[in-house]
């Protein structure tokens, strides 16, 4: 194990996750890195920390799928060691649309990945940490989205409600774990540049958007995975069930 011990980032193979990876492992962190379907994204991500003399594995699999994820955790057992925190990053988004427009399938999609994969991971990783169950105790992070306070309405409907559940799952999660030395903490990155947008059919949103960022800017995935390596780290000891904007002021 290393230094820092064991973490899972789900969705590690872009964009933040792959920023979250690059930092954890230069903290000293073991890194389990997970991806849906980018294989060269994610071993490019496992070869930079192992160039640097990390440690670091890929792991292919589907949040949403409950055999991927017990696959995932087993893999990092096997692999890098006991656990010892979680970065529930991975999530879709769909072409941007109005309420009306959109069906069944588009819904459940949403909330199988967004709602659904988090909660299976952070069961496993509490099965793993929790003093309850022998663990060491340890830290988990939700990515929500700034989405979740502005609703993103003609657009993101679906996908606003789902990072609004992380919101709440956080904050009791947070609560039913404290006692088994695990603290559970949120970031809401808003407008990043990354490509979740031309996912959603626009990729220079952030750029008809920007005016209305009080910092007049898009962020950085770096500037979104320091926030998540702080609130796991020893120097946000005493915070669980925060949930922390990283949206410009917006």
């Amino acid at each position: 194990m290393s230094a820092r011990g064991v973490i899972i980032i789900t969705g590690g193979g872009r964009g933040i996750g792959a920023a979250t990876a690059r930092l954890a492992a230069k903290k000293g962190y073991a890194v389990c890195v997970n991806y849906l379907r980018d294989r060269t994204a994610a071993e490019s991500v496992v070869h930079e920390i192992r160039s640097a003399e990390g440690r670091a594995i890929a792991v292919a699999g589907d949040v949403s799928s409950e055999k991927d994820v017990l696959n995932l955790f087993q893999e990092s057992d096997r692999s890098l060691g006991q656990l010892t925190a979680l970065v529930n990053n991975a999530g879709v988004v769909e072409r941007q649309s109005r309420v009306e427009a959109m069906d069944a399938a588009r819904l459940q999609r949403m909330f199988a990945s967004n709602v659904i994969g988090p909660f299976l991971c952070a069961r496993e990783a509490i099965k793993r940490m929790s003093t309850k169950h022998g663990g060491k105790g340890g830290a988990i992070v939700n990515l929500s989205s700034g989405a979740a306070r502005l609703g993103s309405p003609d657009e993101y409907v679906d996908y606003a409600a789902s990072k609004g559940a992380i919101d709440t799952m956080t904050i009791g999660l947070a609560k039913e774990l404290a006692a088994d030395g695990i603290r559970v903490n949120c970031v809401r990155p808003g407008f990043v540049h990354t490509d979740i947008h031309a996912a959603g059919g626009e990729p220079n949103r952030i750029e008809r958007l920007r005016e209305g960022i009080p910092m007049k800017r898009g962020g950085k995935p770096e500037e979104v995975a320091r926030a998540i390596l702080w609130l796991l780290s020893d120097e946000a000891s005493y915070s669980t069930g925060a949930i922390l904007d990283v949206t410009g002021g917006r």
